[in-house]
């Protein structure tokens, strides 16, 4: 997804986002690349509820004020957060993070009160109409993701949890109430507010930002405080002018993995300005849509669409190994591809981690990867950039359906080379796939040159030429050393320590 060039965050309906049957409508369309292009610009939008709603959740941060009010100041060990990524799905209750200064209670469908931790006391009011109103617009705005990726209608449902969940069956959805920086909340008092010279505290310094393993996440807050990255890596306040019946949307970490990145995810920050001025704290409510625990991660959606998938997406990932990662594993490619599943003898799907080779990232990439890897950039920066600016869905051929298609004038994908420039001899079908000669003549049309200014000496050798190949390498490198060191003709030369030396840059 790339932005167009949206000068502020994307404003969009509830309403004018729900499916329907028959022909979508200008104004879903409209309505669908606006929180899209605005997810791809800011990593995060604004979503309008109705009147109703919107005052349903204000009532529920009231009711969430009064909660975290009433707690007592010193906090028992058993209701610190350990940040336990095994038990992400049953979590349920309060709990306290005092080094961030933030407290939550955490709202879970199908957790009965004999299993909650917060048993004795009265939660926030109105939890389950909350967790049911922004379940269903978080579903509502997955959907209308998926119909600008031209994925087909609900995904996604494979995954998500069932609506009625089924007896016994636990949320994986959560919904959450917070409260940052409640000056009383005295588990915190390691933070020395006295010592600060400004009037600012900021919660989370930038090396410190979050990243949501979630699909999608609704924020709505009682003041200011969100900052997100965007794309550019400026971090802007995107709850700075919110209405009374808006929240903020952003995609996570799940979402990004089954969209092969085609969606990326929102990192980011809060932050209490004027703390003098918010002596009671900031409270949020925060309702995450949550793949189910045993269910498996793929990009089996993006494939059927049409979308390339790159290498690093094409194992599937189990959602218990996904959850149990760091997002710094999980937006490393080679820790992605580390994370399968082969099925045991049994039948069973066991998780597994294959051992890196402690070298690994000490060789050089083969140069026809190097090529692939350079023709999906391209495919990404500059072609569906062009794609995007006017209004087409790439939808790509088979490379063999395709070899005939451009022969052809009036082939199924004529129109869409012709509009976006695609080169006359390359098949329509993503660069990933493309034969190796194919990919440069695809990349000499986006960047011409490309070819000049990249060594690209092993991409088209046979398998029985390789030794010839090398070996004719190795003299025209000595050759060219020989020629800059200014050395005569006659000179006896080492070729091996000449083109060891050559490499070092000696």
């Amino acid at each position: 997804m790339s932005g167009n060039g949206l000068p502020t965050l994307g404003r969009v309906r509830l309403l004018d986002l729900l499916p329907f049957e028959g022909t979508a409508s200008d104004l879903y369309k409209l309505s669908v690349s606006t929180l899209s292009h605005s997810l791809a610009q800011y990593s995060a939008a604004i979503i309008q509820l109705s009147p109703t709603d919107g005052a349903l959740l204000r009532s529920c941060l009231d009711s969430s004020r009064l909660y975290f009010l009433q707690k007592p100041s010193f906090l028992s060990t058993d209701v610190i957060h350990n940040d336990d990524s095994r038990e992400w799905f049953k979590t349920s209750g309060y709990h306290a993070e005092p080094q961030q200064w933030q407290e939550s209670y955490d709202f879970r469908p199908g957790v009965t009160p004999s299993e909650s931790s917060s048993s004795l006391e009265f939660p926030p009011a109105g939890l389950p109409d909350i967790f049911a109103l922004l379940a269903k617009a978080a579903r509502d705005i997955l959907d209308a993701v998926s119909f600008y990726l031209n994925l087909r209608s609900s995904p996604f449902s494979d995954i998500l949890d069932n609506v009625p969940l089924r007896n016994r069956e636990v949320s994986s959805s959560v919904l959450s109430v917070c409260c940052h920086g409640r000056t009383s909340f005295q588990g915190a008092q390691h933070h020395n507010l006295t010592a600060q010279d400004d009037s600012q505290l900021d919660m989370f310094a930038d090396h410190e930002h979050q990243v949501d393993k979630s699909l999608i996440t609704l924020v709505k807050a009682d003041k200011a405080g969100l900052h997100v990255r965007d794309f550019q890596g400026r971090w802007i306040l995107v709850d700075g002018d919110l209405g009374p019946q808006e929240l903020i949307v952003y995609p996570g970490l799940a979402l990004y993995r089954s969209t092969a990145g085609y969606v990326s995810p929102a990192f980011h920050h809060t932050d209490i300005n004027n703390l003098q001025d918010n002596m009671l704290g900031r409270y949020s409510v925060v309702f995450k849509l949550m793949p189910k625990s045993m269910t498996i991660l793929n990009c089996s959606e993006m494939r059927a669409a049409g979308h390339g998938v790159e290498a690093q997406f094409q194992l599937p990932v189990s959602v218990d190994d996904f959850m149990q990662r760091t997002a710094e594993q999980l937006l490393d490619n080679n820790n992605l591809q580390t994370l399968n599943f082969p099925t045991a003898p049994d039948g069973s799907m066991k998780s597994v981690m294959r051992k890196r080779k402690s070298n690994s990232r000490c060789k050089p990439l083969p140069p026809s990867k190097r090529l692939r890897l350079e023709a999906q950039r391209v495919l990404k920066e500059r072609v569906q950039d062009i794609a995007d600016k006017k209004g087409i869905k790439l939808k790509f051929c088979t490379l063999k359906e395709c070899e005939n298609h451009i022969q052809l004038i009036d082939s199924p994908c004529s129109s869409i080379r012709m509009e976006i420039g695609w080169p006359p001899e390359v098949p329509f079908v993503h660069p990933h796939d493309l034969p190796n000669k194919a990919k440069i003549g695809f990349l000499e049309t986006y960047e011409p040159g490309w070819s000049t200014t990249n060594d690209m000496e092993f991409n088209l050798i046979e398998p029985g030429q390789q030794s010839h190949h090398v070996a004719n390498s190795t003299f025209n490198l000595a050759k060219k050393v020989i020629s800059r060191l200014g050395l005569a003709s006659g000179t006896s030369v080492d070729c091996s320590t000449m083109v060891v030396e050559e490499r070092h840059g000696n």
